[in-house]
């Protein structure tokens, strides 16, 4: 049975809907306008390091950064270690700084830097697992997962390099919340993104959270997507729970939106098919919930391919859409200097930045999600109304209090004109060219082949 079609009509408040009284997670102010950025620091600059990275803050909060999310800084397991480097997610200590990185003073004067840039910092935590050499699994082999023969178990077959932890032991749970506060304290930092926080009993989180915000007001992103069952896109018959978003986690992954983007760029999925995702969206979370969009990241750039192999044309225009679709856009390492190959994951590869080809597009849009009071992430007096489409165009208009964007992008590769309802006539200013233009509903937009049309109402 095919999905009901998502209504047109606005998005309605998070009192309204029937699951709200569960989602007890607040929000920190600056959120609200925040987008993400994902720093692969390993190769970010030749140095590889906190201090060289850090020169580049003020480029990133120029552009309308708001959180830094730095991949994980801790020390690497060398046993049935992957590649000459490693995975930053096989962690051999939790208390330690990686020392290609630099030093824990390092790390402490990035984050002071970038608070001074009113940047919020968040690390990467790997909860689940760690490398094989870790002390942990000698000092406390019963801390992990064991076969039926007494044989360490990695948490997926094919992660060698690391082995799972089980969090049946108070013990566990009690050295990883002293480690999470250890960083609040020691490092200042604003939250953490957590590595496949699915893996890891919700009530942990939700009893780790407590503490944490004792601590500090924290922002924590979840690695997971309840929106996502294995790895498919159907969801009729998917009945999943909402419990990392209830009480320990701010926000979680979109992978549902950013698989569909893939599969429309494909040819096996419509456009339209956006419609059913947010319909389904809505449905399980009340407005006031943050989920992250996205085209890329490290696991998407180095294993899936980057947005260039897998959208083709697609690429900006979908960019674009993850920007200003309600939820927080994600930026990642290298997607401002149009990165076009797959990052080595195990090995030093910098990224060529080629003088930022892109850096302009994106400034423009997130500097726009930044300002603009219709885009802000959860704002259940915002309305977001489809425009009416075809099968090549996807627009859409956010809007609130009189002031408006209005979004629409083409994925045919000739111009195509999109028709305008009664309802956005007026001056309009377009956000990529600086110009000013006048609409009325007897009028259409002209959107180029394989672009884009961002306005906002003047």
């Amino acid at each position: 049975m095919a999905p009901k079609k998502p209504p047109i009509a606005a998005v309605p408040d998070s009192a309204a809907h029937p699951h709200a009284h569960l989602f007890q997670v607040r929000h920190p102010e600056w959120a609200a306008q925040a987008t993400i950025y994902e720093v692969n620091l390993r190769n970010y600059t030749l140095e590889g390091t906190f201090r060289a990275f850090e020169a580049h803050l003020p480029r990133l909060a120029a552009m309308g950064i708001s959180i830094v999310w730095l991949m994980p800084i801790h020390p690497i397991g060398e046993v049935e270690r992957k590649g000459s480097l490693g995975s930053q997610y096989a962690v051999r200590d939790y208390f330690g700084v990686n020392p290609e990185f630099g030093t824990l003073d390092d790390l402490r004067h990035l984050v002071q830097t970038a608070h001074d840039l009113g940047l919020r910092v968040l690390l990467d935590w790997v909860a689940n697992h760690t490398s094989w050499d870790n002390p942990l699994v000698t000092e406390h082999p019963d801390w992990y997962q064991h076969d039926a023969q007494g044989n360490l178990v990695p948490p997926v077959a094919d992660w060698t390099d690391v082995v799972a932890f089980d969090y049946t032991h108070p013990e566990l749970r009690r050295y990883m919340t002293d480690a999470l506060l250890y960083w609040v304290r020691e490092a200042d930092i604003d939250g953490y993104r957590c590595d496949v926080a699915g893996l890891v009993p919700t009530d942990f989180w939700d009893e780790a959270r407590v503490e944490l915000d004792a601590a500090k007001p924290l922002f924590m992103l979840a690695e997971w997507d309840e929106l996502y069952p294995s790895g498919g896109l159907s969801w009729e018959e998917f009945n999943g729970d909402t419990k990392l978003l209830e009480k320990a986690f701010n926000m979680s992954f979109g992978l549902r939106l950013h698989y569909l983007l893939d599969h429309i760029a494909e040819g096996k999925q419509p456009l339209q098919a956006i419609d059913e995702y947010l319909a389904a969206e809505r449905a399980k979370y009340p407005p006031s919930v943050y989920l992250m969009h996205f085209i890329s990241n490290h696991d998407v750039n180095s294993w899936d391919g980057t947005e260039y192999e897998r959208l083709g044309p697609l690429a900006l225009p979908f960019a674009v859409l993850t920007v200003l679709l309600p939820g927080m856009p994600l930026l990642y390492s290298g997607q401002e200097a149009a990165l076009d190959r797959r990052l080595a994951f195990f090995d030093k590869d910098t990224i060529d930045w080629q003088d930022f080809p892109l850096q302009d597009f994106y400034t423009r849009l997130l500097q726009l999600k930044l300002r603009h009071p219709a885009l802000h992430n959860g704002d259940t007096a915002s309305h977001f109304q489809r425009l009416p489409s075809s099968d090549d165009l996807y627009g859409f208009w956010r809007h609130k209090e009189g002031q408006a964007v209005l979004c629409v992008i083409n994925r045919a590769a000739t111009p195509q004109m999109l028709p305008l309802p009664t309802e956005v006539a007026g001056t309009w200013t377009d956000i990529f060219n600086d110009t000013t233009l006048t609409l009325a509903a007897s009028e259409g937009l002209l959107v180029p082949g394989h672009g884009w049309r961002v306005i906002q109402k003047s």
